[in-house]
C-alpha cells in the first residue's frame, strides 16, 4: 500500500509542477500566433511512390510524424514511434541496442524494410533523429516499393535539407541524468540563394532509468543543395553517428509462471557484470541526388546512396535454465544461465542507385501520372568469429557476479546480396471522380552466405514480379474511398547443414498477399482515415524430428500467418483544442500448419488491440502555452508460441506542456524564438510487461519504463 501512496504522491507533485511552470514562463510571452501541426495525414508521403500527390488522395495506408511532434513526445529513438501510431508496436526493443518494431503485427525486417529518403538501408544500427525532418510509415504489403520486404510495411527516414537562414540550439535533460545538446544551422548563399548548406550536430550523455547502462551518443551531419539552373537541382548529404552503451536484456518466465510486473524493478539491468562491455554502433551514410526537369510535365531523378556500419555487439546474455532442462525461460527460483556474447568488428555496407523518370500524359481520354525506373542495390555483411560461452548462473535481482568467458569459439555468417529492380507506376484519371492506380516491380536477386571458417556456403538466384492495383472514388472534394490488392516477396534458404534433406536449396519465394478497403477525409478541421486489411504471409519452418541427426529436417513452407484488422487515424482541431488519435483491432493467426495443433494460434508479442490518444490545449490566457496529455494502450500479448501463457494489456499516461515565446528582437540578431518543453512520461508509474518477444528460441519480457521527468529548451534565431 505504501508503494502506491508513494507513486500517487510523486504523480501529484509532477502534475503541480507542470501547472506551476505555465504562469511563470507566460509572463514574458508575446502576442505572436503559432500554429502547431501534429501527425501528418494529408501531406505527401515520400515513400508512397506517387510524387506530390497528398496521402489523403492516394490508395495507400500510411502516416508521417514530423519533427515537432517527435519533440513534443520526447522521442529519442525510432522505438518512440510506438507512442504515436497504433499500427506500430515494440518487437524486442532493448535499451542500448537498435530498435525493433512490428507494423500490423509483422516484424519490420532490419535488412529490407528500412528506407532513407526512399532508398533501402541497413536498419541494424541506431538511427539518430537529430537530422531527420520526419519519419514515414507505409503500411501493408509493400511490393510496389520494395523488391523484397516483410509485409507489415516500410519505415522511411526523411533527411533535413537546407532551408532559409536558421540558427537553432537546444538542450534536453532527463531526471535520470541524461543530457543532450544539439545544434541545427542552415544558410543559403549566392545569386538567388542557389546554394544551401545545413549542419546538424548532436551529443548526448546517456544515463537512463535502468542501472548500469550509461553511455554516449553523437551525430554530425551536413546537407548541401545547388540549383544549377531553373531545371536542375543537385542535393548531397553525409552523416556520421556513434553510440556506445551497454544493452539491457529482458526478463523472462520463472518456470511455468509469468512474474507479476509490479514485483520486478524495471531499473534492474541483467547485463551488469564487471566484465560487461558496451554495444558500439557507428556508421557513415552519404547520398547524392540529381533532379532535372525535362519539360513542364516530365522530370528525371538519379539518386545514389552508400552506407557503412561498424558494430561491436557485446552482452552478458541470460538464456534458459539448464538446471530445470528449460531452455526457453528462466528457472523457477529466479536464476538463469548466463552467457558471455561478443561479436566485434561487424561490418555492414549498402550501395544503392536509383534512376527514374516521372511525368503526365493524356491518351485515349485518360490522364496518366507515370513513373518508370531502375534500382540496383548491393548489401554486404562481414563478421569475425564470435563468443557465446557459458559464464555461470545469474539471478533476476542482478546481484550475482560471474567470471567472463571471452574466447572466440563460435563461427559467424557473412552475407552478400545483389538486386536489380525494374518498376512502373501509373495513376490513371478515368473520370473527374474515379482513378485507377497500378504498379509493377520486377526483381532479380542473388544472395550468398558463408561461415567465417568457409563452411555452410549457400548461393542462389531468384526472379519475381510483384503487382499492385487500386481503385479510388472521390465521394466529395474532401472524402475518398479506395480498394487495393498487392503482393510482397521474401526469400529463404535451407541451412547448408547435414541435418537438412534440402541443405543449401532456396525455397520458393514467400509471396505475401494483401487486400485493403479504406476511406480518407481531408477537411479544414478534421483529417481522418480508416482501413480494413487482410494480409496472408507464408511461413518457412523446419519439419521433421530435427534432432540433429543427418537428414532429420526439411526446410519448407508450412502454412501462413494471416493478419486481419481495422485501423483508423484521426487529427482534429477546433479552436484551442487539438486531438490526434489512432487505433487498431487485429486478428492474427497461424493457418494451414502441418501440425494441426499449431493452426489457429496467435503469434507471440502481437497485441489484440492498440490505442494512441494525444490531446493538446492552447491556453487562451497564456499566449504560446499548450498543455498536452497522451494515452498509450496495448492489449493482451501471447508469451509462448503454444498460447499457454499470456501477458495482460496495459495503459500508460504521459503529461506535458510546451511554451513558445519570442524575445525582443535586435537589429543584429533579429527575434529569438524559444520553445520550452516539460514532460512526465508514465505519470502514474504503471508497472506492466510492455512487450513479450519470443526470440532466439526464448521467451523474454520487457517492462514499461518507470516514471520519467524530462525538460528541454530550444532557441532559434
Amino acid at each position: 500500500m505504501a508503494k502506491h501512496i508513494h507513486a500517487k504522491t510523486h504523480a501529484g507533485i509532477a502534475l503541480n509542477l507542470l501547472l506551476l511552470c505555465a504562469p511563470v514562463h507566460a509572463q514574458s510571452s508575446t502576442d505572436q500566433k503559432i500554429t502547431v501541426t501534429g501527425q501528418i495525414i494529408s501531406a505527401p508521403l515520400d515513400v508512397g511512390g506517387f510524387g506530390d500527390e497528398p496521402l489523403s488522395r492516394t490508395p495507400i495506408a500510411g502516416s508521417a510524424v514530423n519533427e515537432s511532434r517527435l519533440r513534443d513526445a520526447g522521442a529519442r529513438s525510432v522505438s518512440d514511434l510506438t507512442r504515436l501510431d497504433a499500427a506500430i508496436s515494440d518487437a524486442y526493443d532493448a535499451e542500448g541496442y537498435w530498435s525493433s518494431l512490428s507494423v500490423r503485427g509483422y516484424l519490420v525486417d532490419h535488412r529490407s524494410n528500412y528506407r532513407r529518403d526512399g532508398l533501402p538501408m541497413h536498419g541494424e544500427t541506431v538511427i539518430n533523429l537529430a537530422n531527420k525532418r520526419s519519419i514515414e510509415v507505409l503500411k501493408g504489403a509493400s511490393g510496389i516499393q520494395a523488391g523484397t520486404s516483410a509485409p507489415g510495411g516500410l519505415i522511411n527516414f526523411v533527411v533535413k535539407r537546407p532551408t532559409t537562414r536558421l540558427r537553432s540550439v537546444g538542450i534536453d535533460l532527463r531526471d535520470s541524468g541524461s543530457v543532450a545538446l544539439a545544434a541545427d544551422v542552415s544558410e543559403r548563399f549566392g545569386s538567388d540563394e542557389a546554394l544551401g548548406l545545413r549542419l546538424n550536430a548532436q551529443h548526448e550523455r546517456i544515463d537512463p532509468a535502468v542501472r548500469d547502462a550509461k553511455g554516449t551518443r553523437s551525430l554530425l551531419a551536413l546537407a548541401g543543395e545547388a540549383r544549377v539552373s531553373s531545371r536542375t537541382v543537385i542535393e548531397a548529404e553525409i552523416e556520421s553517428s556513434r553510440q556506445s552503451q551497454p544493452s539491457v536484456p529482458g526478463f523472462s518466465l520463472l518456470g511455468n509462471s509469468l512474474p507479476e510486473a509490479d514485483t520486478i524493478d524495471p531499473r534492474i539491468n541483467l547485463n551488469n557484470q564487471a566484465w560487461t562491455l558496451p554495444v558500439v554502433l557507428q556508421g557513415t551514410t552519404a547520398s547524392l541526388r540529381l533532379r532535372h526537369a525535362l519539360s513542364n510535365d516530365w522530370r528525371a531523378t538519379v539518386h545514389a546512396m552508400t552506407q557503412r556500419l561498424r558494430n561491436d555487439d557485446r552482452v552478458a546474455f541470460p538464456y534458459g535454465c539448464s538446471a530445470e532442462n528449460n531452455f526457453d525461460r528462466y528457472c523457477s527460483d529466479g536464476s538463469f544461465d548466463l552467457y558471455d556474447f561478443r561479436s566485434d568488428n561487424e561490418r555492414r555496407s549498402m550501395n544503392v542507385i536509383d534512376a527514374n523518370i516521372a511525368g503526365t500524359l493524356n491518351t485515349g481520354g485518360l490522364r496518366h501520372s507515370l513513373t518508370a525506373g531502375l534500382m540496383h542495390a548491393q548489401a554486404q555483411a562481414d563478421f569475425q568469429r564470435q563468443a557465446f560461452n557459458y559464464a555461470g548462473i545469474g539471478r533476476i535481482d542482478g546481484g550475482v557476479q560471474t567470471p567472463s568467458a571471452p574466447e572466440l569459439t563460435d563461427e559467424n555468417t557473412a552475407r552478400n546480396e545483389r538486386s536489380t529492380e525494374l518498376y512502373l507506376r501509373d495513376a490513371m484519371r478515368i473520370t473527374p471522380t474515379w482513378s485507377l492506380w497500378a504498379g509493377l516491380r520486377h526483381t532479380r536477386l542473388q544472395r550468398s552466405s558463408v561461415r567465417t571458417d568457409g563452411s555452410r556456403a549457400t548461393n542462389y538466384s531468384q526472379s519475381f514480379t510483384t503487382p499492385w492495383l487500386a481503385l479510388t472514388h472521390q465521394l466529395t472534394p474532401a472524402t475518398m474511398v479506395y480498394a487495393s490488392v498487392g503482393q510482397g516477396i521474401e526469400t529463404d534458404v535451407a541451412p547448408n547443414r547435414s541435418r537438412y534433406t534440402n541443405a543449401g536449396e532456396p525455397l520458393p519465394a514467400l509471396k505475401s498477399r494483401q487486400t485493403e478497403i479504406g476511406i480518407k477525409h481531408d477537411g479544414e478541421t478534421l483529417d481522418a482515415s480508416a482501413a480494413i486489411f487482410d494480409i496472408d504471409r507464408p511461413i518457412a519452418a523446419d519439419i521433421g524430428t530435427c534432432d540433429g541427426s543427418d537428414a532429420s529436417c526439411t526446410r519448407q513452407i508450412d502454412g501462413s500467418a494471416r493478419h486481419r484488422g481495422i485501423e483508423a487515424l484521426l487529427s482534429w482541431r477546433q479552436g484551442p483544442l487539438a486531438l490526434h488519435a489512432s487505433g487498431m483491432l487485429l486478428s492474427a493467426q497461424r493457418r494451414g500448419a502441418s501440425d494441426p495443433s499449431q493452426s489457429g494460434l496467435r503469434p507471440t508479442n502481437v497485441p489484440r488491440h492498440t490505442l494512441r490518444l494525444h490531446a493538446s490545449y492552447d491556453v487562451p490566457q497564456l499566449e504560446g502555452m499548450a498543455l498536452m496529455a497522451s494515452v498509450v494502450h496495448e492489449g493482451q500479448r501471447m508469451v509462448l508460441p503454444d498460447n499457454s501463457i499470456a501477458a495482460p494489456g496495459w495503459t500508460r499516461l504521459d503529461l506535458s506542456l510546451r511554451w513558445r515565446q519570442t524575445l525582443d528582437s535586435t537589429a543584429k540578431t533579429g527575434p529569438i524564438n524559444l520553445t520550452w518543453r516539460l514532460g512526465l512520461d508514465n505519470a502514474t508509474d504503471t508497472r506492466a510487461w510492455k512487450e513479450t518477444p519470443y526470440q532466439f528460441g526464448h521467451a523474454y519480457l520487457f517492462p514499461l519504463a518507470p516514471r520519467t521527468l524530462r525538460w528541454s529548451l530550444a532557441a532559434a534565431f
